[in-house]
């Protein structure tokens, strides 16, 4: 999931450089949604280990 957050996050990078502005705020958008997505899914993860262990 980090990936595919990360090589959005590099699309859009690119598209802004060559001034495609639409095409790098839509994969700025989805590199975000992706990026909370992993973020909440490895807190969880974290969480539901922990309590395995105790």
């Amino acid at each position: 999931m980090l990936h595919y957050a990360v090589v959005f996050l590099v699309i859009a990078l690119i598209a802004g450089v060559l001034g495609f502005g639409g095409i790098a705020g839509s994969a700025v958008g989805i590199a975000k949604i992706l990026f909370l997505v992993f973020i909440v899914l490895f807190v969880v993860s974290l969480l539901m280990g922990r309590r395995g262990q105790l």
